[in-house]
This record gives C-alpha cells, sequence and structure tokens, in this order.
C-alpha cells in the first residue's frame, strides 16, 4: 500500500474529516496530500493549504526560537535563568537552568494561583517567577502542557525585547515562506479550519494512569492541564480573539507543508544551526518517569524524543526508528518532526481529534510506512 492509499483510509477507516500529511525527504518535498472537508456538514473543501491549530506541536516552534537566541547571543544552556530573569531566583528556582525549562525539568508545570487566566501572558509570567516550585529543578522531569510556552517566551522577551510569536515571525516563517504562526494575524484569522473535540471515548492503555489522576483535582497532573485557566474545552481554541493571540504552548496555527519545511530546513539542513549544533540538540537531556504523563517520556533541549527501556529499545515510537529523530506532537494527534540522520522530516494535521495523549494510528502508520514498513 502507497502512502496516498494509506492517507486517503485514514477518512474511510478512521473518520477523519479533514487532514494533510507532509513529508520531506533528501532535500525535497517528496510528499504533500490534503483531503475531507474543514468541517462536519462538509461545506468547504480542505485541501494542502488548509490552516488548522496545531496544538502542542507549537512548543516545537517556541523552543527553536529560544535555542536560537541562545546561538546568536553565545548563551549556554548551563545557564541560570535568573541571568536573564532576575525575579525568577525566589522560592527555591535560583539554581534553575535554560535546559531545565527546555527539558521539562523546572518543576512548574502548573501555576499555584488557579485564577489566574492563559490570555495574560504578565500575570502567568509573574506567577512563575514568585511561587515555589513543584519539585526541585532538575531532580526530576515531567511535561509542562501549559507553561512551557510562557516560560520560554518570557526568556525570548528578557533576552530580545520581542515575543516567541514575533520571533518565529521574523527569524524563521517569514525567511522560510511558512504558512505558520504564533498569533495569527487579524486578517487571516477566519480562514482557519474549526477544531473538534474526540467523538468516540478512551480505550484502556498504558495511559490509564494518567487519566486517573487527570480526573482527581487534587492531583499535580490535574493542576498541570487546568492552568493557567481558561481553556475548559476545545473549542475555545475556534474563536478568532484566541486565535489572534500568542501562545507558544497550545496555539499555533499552520499547515502540514509548513510544520515540515519548518523541520527539514531549520534541523537537516544548516541553514539556521551547524551540523554539530543540531547534533547536540538531539541529545536526549532527561528521560524515565514523568512526574505529570504517569508514563516514561524523553526530552531533548526544547524537544520530545521516544523513550528507550534499559535494553536500548524504543518504549513507543512516534518519531521513527532512529534514536535521534525528534519533535512535538499535538493533542489529538498533530505531529511535527525532524530525523536529520536519515535527512527526513514530516508534519500531519487534522481537525478530528482523537482521544488519548500521543498520536494515533492516522498519522503513525504513515511514518511507519515513509521508513519502509509495509501493510
Amino acid at each position: 500500500m502507497s502512502l496516498t492509499e494509506l492517507f486517503e483510509e485514514n477518512f474511510t477507516k478512521y473518520g477523519e474529516i479533514g487532514a494533510s500529511v507532509c513529508l520531506w525527504q533528501d532535500g525535497k518535498m517528496v510528499l504533500s496530500l490534503g483531503d475531507g472537508f474543514w468541517d462536519y456538514e462538509k461545506t468547504r473543501k480542505w485541501t494542502t493549504k488548509t490552516r488548522v491549530l496545531i496544538w502542542s506541536a507549537t512548543k516545537g516552534l517556541a523552543s527553536t526560537c529560544l535555542l536560537h537566541l541562545c546561538d546568536r547571543e553565545k548563551i549556554a544552556l548551563s545557564r541560570r535563568v535568573t541571568d536573564f530573569w532576575p525575579e525568577y531566583a525566589e522560592n527555591g528556582k535560583g539554581d534553575t537552568t535554560l535546559s531545565h525549562i527546555l527539558s521539562h525539568q523546572a518543576g512548574q508545570p502548573a501555576v499555584r494561583n488557579r485564577e489566574i487566566s492563559f490570555r495574560d501572558h504578565d500575570q502567568v509570567a509573574d506567577a512563575l517567577a514568585h511561587q515555589e516550585p513543584l519539585w526541585q529543578p532538575g531532580s526530576a522531569h515531567g511535561y509542562h502542557p501549559r507553561t512551557y510556552g510562557f516560560l520560554v517566551d518570557e526568556l525570548v522577551r528578557r533576552i530580545s525585547n520581542v515575543s516567541v510569536g514575533s520571533y518565529f515571525r521574523e527569524v524563521f516563517a517569514a525567511p522560510l515562506g511558512l504558512d505558520l504562526w504564533i498569533g495569527l494575524p487579524e486578517e487571516l484569522a477566519e480562514q482557519v479550519a474549526p477544531i473538534y473535540a474526540p467523538r468516540r471515548n478512551r480505550e484502556a492503555s498504558d495511559e490509564d494512569a494518567f487519566y486517573a489522576a487527570l480526573a482527581n483535582q487534587d492531583t499535580l497532573t490535574f493542576q498541570a492541564f487546568s492552568t493557567p485557566a481558561g481553556l475548559t474545552v476545545p473549542s475555545v481554541m475556534n474563536r478568532r480573539d484566541i486565535r489572534t493571540h500568542s501562545l507558544p504552548s497550545f496555539g499555533g496555527i499552520g499547515t502540514a507543508e509548513a510544520l515540515a519545511t519548518f523541520y527539514y530546513r531549520t534541523f537537516c539542513e544548516p541553514t539556521f544551526f551547524s551540523h554539530e549544533r543540531i547534533a547536540e540538540l538531539s541529545r536526549t537531556v532527561a528521560s524515565g518517569n514523568d512526574r505529570i504523563l504517569h508514563l516514561p517520556t524523553a526530552f531533548a533541549a526544547g524537544f520530545m524524543k521516544d523513550p528507550v527501556s534499559d535494553t536500548g529499545q524504543k518504549v513507543r515510537s512516534l518519531f521513527g526508528p532512529s534514536p535521534s529523530a525528534f519533535g512535538q506532537p499535538g493533542a489529538g494527534g498533530s505531529l511535527g518532526f525532524a530525523d536529520p540522520k536519515n535527512d527526513v522530516a514530516f508534519a500531519y494535521v487534522m481537525n478530528q481529534m482523537e482521544p488519548g495523549l500521543f498520536p494515533n494510528p492516522k498519522s503513525l502508520r504513515l511514518v511507519r510506512l515513509m521508513y519502509g514498513e509495509e501493510f
């Protein structure tokens, strides 16, 4: 079965509404497909140029901005956050490094004040600067689903005096001609396919411990996925004012072509980073049991990686077979990653979310076939 046939099967077998997939390999875009519809009513066709929310896949874009800025300014990732953000030293966070932030080791997965809105960057950043961490920075890792973007954004602002959204547009998106945004322009706010919450229930899996914790309001997992406050249901993200707001943790909007091109041109070519730097950035910084997700995860500086067992085998494979591949998935099934070793970049975006923490067969079957696994 070809990649095209497998992609088309997503609409008949898996109930996809609208989706796009893009693959770069050996210096060129070798595949770009888009099909389906913007909406349940099938009033508008989906194409490869259809923009959609990519949820947490945005984190990869934000991370790259901070990494590029640090390279540009000759700032080592071992530097303390307080060198650039002095207020952050309060309540035992003085030794937190940039690497701790980028690898989800900062102990700041939630905002203790549960009333602060996710739309107020200054209030969230101030709360994170002054609060006590939820674990000693560097002693453990745990996914920062919402706060990550605020931490990275504030650091970019402190060092460069511009927001992550502006930095991404100026340094990456505009030069590469990418239809990819952290904060959409007003004139494009209605030109985005709506996102739809999952239609089916989650099946039992190794994610059960995570969902049990998420259901308990006293857990750190619940706090991490509910603060900053205001994002109560996925449809909130369909609002015009939210689409135009810069939300580096989960608010990016764009096409699969743009996301795959970003990963390829940034990490498979020495366009923005040297080959040596790219190799450094692909190394695992934190791995093991995740304090928030309650299953094994692994992170490089700014990106998720596939965790491996004690025998060296991948525990899960979101980014293909290469142990050096890295990227970032998004809620419901979006996915973008780079595999510099094999000169590959991949992206999948869609508007029908699926239950589960990680990408599902809609994209992962395509990744497997891309690397030669037959169906």
